[in-house]
Formats: C-alpha cells, structure tokens, sequence
C-alpha cells in the first residue's frame, strides 16, 4: 500500500512503506550507508553515528547497522547525503532510476536498497516487489536445498540398507563363532570355579591360623606394651622423686617438712595455751584426784550446759579463731552477696576486705579470701589488705573448688574454719576436717 502527501504521486518522497523493510534489502542499505559513510565529513554525520566515523565498512556495517538503519530513516538530510555518494559509486544504477525504468538484468535487492535511498517516484513498489522477488527465491532455493537433501537422504539410506544386511551376516557369522567358544568358556568356567573353592578352602585354613598367631603376637606386644608402661612410669616417679628430693637437699626444706613444722607449731601452741588456760601446777597429779567427785566451787555438767552457744552466735567464731594457728577460709563473693548483694561486686570486695583486715588484726588468725574468677570480665588490679591473703580461682575453676584445695592442703589436726552458706561446701570441707560457718554469723561478727 503506498500513501501519499502534499507533493502528489510522482513526489517519491512521500511515499511510506507500510510494512518492515525485507532483510536483504535492509543488509543492502547498510552496506550502501556503510560505503558511503567514509566520503562525509564529521559535521556532516548525525550526532549519533560520530563515534563510528574511523570504523572500516565491514566493522561500520557489523556494530552500526542499526544506528545507521534508523539515522537514513529519520534524516532526510543525511539519507541525501548517502544518496549522492551512491549516484557517485553506481551512476548507471542511480541514471535508471531516476528516468523511471530500472535495468532489467540488474538484482532486485540493489535496486530496491537504491531505491529505498533515492526515494524515486514508486520506490515503495521496488522495495516491496524486491522483497517478494526474495522470499520466492528464497523459497525456491529451499526446495532445491530439500530435495537436494532428500536425494542425499535416499542415497544415504540405501547404503545404510547395504551395509546392515552386510553387517548383520558379519554378526551372524560371529555369533556363531561366539556361542562355540561360550560353551568352551563354560567348561573352562566350570573347572575353574573348583579350583577356586578348592583355593578358597585352603585360604581360610591358611587365615585361621594366621589369626591365631596374630593374636598371639598381639598378647605379646600388649603384654610387653604393658611392661614398657609400668616401667617408664616407675622410672618418672623415681625421675621425680629423685628431682624433689634433690630440689628438697637445695632449699633445705619440702613441702612436707613445711607441714610438719605447722603441725607441730600448732600442737605445742595449742598445748601452751591449754596449758595456760588450765593453770596446771607444777607438781604431778595426785591419784586421789582422778576419782570423779563434785568439788565445792567446782562446775557441774549443770553449769557447762548452760554456758553452751548456739550455732549462729558469732562468740563461736571468736572461740575457734582463738584456737592456736587458727585459718579461716572466706567464700568472698557468698559472704557479700549474703549481707550486700545490692552492692557492686567492686564494692562487695572492697568492703568486705576491709572488715577482715580488722578481724585479722584483732584475732591474729591466718586469713584467706577466695573469689570466683568466673564472675570477672577482665582480671582485678588489687593490693591486698594487710593480713588478709585474697585469691581468686583460675578458668574453669570455680571459687567452691579452690576452697576444697585449700582445706586439702593444710596438714590434718590444724584448726580450719570455713565461711560460706553454700551446703555443697560446708559438708565437702567438713569431711576433710574444716569446721563449717556460716556466712551470717561471719557477717554478725563483722559488724
């Protein structure tokens, strides 16, 4: 369909294609566009097409084609410009077009791309016509391609018949020779399989006494592994008894020497001050006195009951710090958060430090404070208060545990009172020989 305006029907310019312009006439276009692209100045080239102004042809027509497709479309001016250079390059072709009578031997496809340049008068209809003179050719040149290919298919498939019924006699024949030598195999198989149990019989008998000479070898080596541990570990301990007894003849002393003189340092105070206490005279005891007898001015059983103290009375605490070499072991953490828990743990420690800096001077007991590492989140700088050793328990050990060591540590008969309200604590020291407290009457006696 060709639509006209204004200029009247030999104005070739208003002349609109109503349908896409055919594929091999729009390559043609492009490749007129991209000859004549090289002849035009930078100014005279769309803004659009400037950046391709240095590519050669082929490339222009290979990265271009749709700028350059669209910019002959849209400008009239740059289509004029391509279409002098065209009558420049192909003035025969152009000549022919102009007069209305296109050559007749020339091909469709480069008169209807001229054409499509030119815009001649009836430039639609060449521009149609080429693309219907295309798909026919196209057409026709796919049915010579299909029977081409359809010939090559029946050639192809007789020799495929040839050679499958030369192929299946080969197979035949080989089948044949393949069934005689399968019953050969069979017997060979046969004969083989009884071997092979025949081996296999005399395989186990051959692993099962191979087993027992392994477990053998292996009762040997565990016996002899066994020997090898007891006596490298008799030879660490005699390693280390040689090692502490050497490291004892340097200092002059050992641990157990050190609990031995504590030990003995306790039973004589302990035997002074009963002493003391007693008022024992000098003169040896007299059998008349080893009958038991009330005395006048002496106390009865009566009089000892009612001067008894019960267990939350701090005068129990003062008694057993006047025991002589008297340690007294503190829960630190559950004795303040038992009085001042609403205290910073900062604060709790401080506070309670001080308060046992002034038992320990008033006593004279050996004072020690234990806290539980794990309530830290970065390690305390502290300066202990005189008299009182403070110690806190070290990753995953609690302040519970370092109590237990502590009591463990002291030599048995050494008068151990621990503070702490914690009942796994209490009985645990009290089966090591400590005397549990609790953290109330510590506090009562601290305030």
């Amino acid at each position: 369909m060709v639509e006209t305006t204004g200029g009247g029907p030999q104005d070739g310019a208003a002349e609109v294609l109503d349908r896409p312009l055919p594929d091999g006439v729009r390559r043609r276009v492009v490749q007129i566009v991209a000859d004549g692209f090289g002849g035009l100045t930078v100014a005279e080239l769309p803004a659009q097409l400037r950046q391709y102004a240095r590519f050669t042809p082929t490339r222009r027509a290979k990265f271009a084609g749709n700028a350059m497709a669209a910019a002959l479309e849209t400008d009239p001016l740059f289509r004029q410009r391509i279409g002098e250079k065209l009558r420049e390059t192909e003035p025969e072709l152009t000549g022919a077009l102009d007069s209305g009578s296109p050559p007749p031997a020339a091909d469709p496809l480069d008169v209807a791309a001229a054409a499509y340049v030119l815009r001649p008068p009836g430039w639609v209809k060449l521009v149609t016509a080429a693309g219907e003179e295309a798909q026919r050719a196209d057409a026709e040149r796919a049915d010579e391609e299909t029977r081409a290919e359809l010939e090559r298919l029946r050639a192809e498939l007789d020799r495929a018949r040839d050679h499958t019924r030369a192929e299946t006699e080969r197979l035949r024949a080989e089948l044949d020779a393949a069934k005689k030598e399968t019953d050969s195999l069979h017997r060979k198989l046969r004969s083989a399989l009884a071997d092979v149990k025949r081996g296999e019989a005399a395989l186990r008998k051959l692993r099962g006494e191979m087993e027992a000479v392994r477990a053998e070898g292996q009762t040997q080596v565990s016996a002899a592994e066994s020997e090898t541990r007891r006596l490298k570990a008799r030879l660490g301990e005699t390693e280390a008894a040689l090692e502490a007894a050497r490291r004892a003849a340097r200092e002059g002393r050992s641990v157990e020497d050190m609990r031995v003189r504590l030990l003995l340092d306790t039973v004589l105070d302990a035997a002074q001050g009963l002493r003391r206490e007693l008022a024992l005279p000098p003169v040896s005891v007299r059998p008349a006195e080893t009958v038991d007898a009330v005395e006048p001015g002496r106390m009865t059983p009566k009089d000892i009951a009612a001067r008894a103290l019960s267990e939350d009375d701090p005068a129990v605490l003062d008694q057993l710090l006047a025991l002589p070499q008297a340690h007294l072991l503190v829960d630190g953490y559950n004795v303040t958060k038992t009085g001042y828990p609403q205290m910073p743990l900062e604060k709790q420690r401080l506070r309670l430090l001080g308060q046992l800096a002034q038992l320990a001077a008033q006593t004279g007991a050996e004072v020690t404070c234990v806290f539980d590492g794990a309530e830290l989140a970065a390690p305390v700088l502290l300066a202990p208060p005189r008299g009182v050793r403070v110690l806190f328990s070290k990753p995953g050990v609690t302040a519970d545990e370092l109590i237990r060591q502590l009591v463990r540590a002291e030599p048995p008969g050494r008068p151990v009172i621990v503070a702490s309200t914690d009942r796994e604590v209490a009985d645990g020291v009290a089966r090591a020989g400590a005397r549990p407290v609790a953290s109330a009457v510590l506090l009562k006696r601290l305030s």
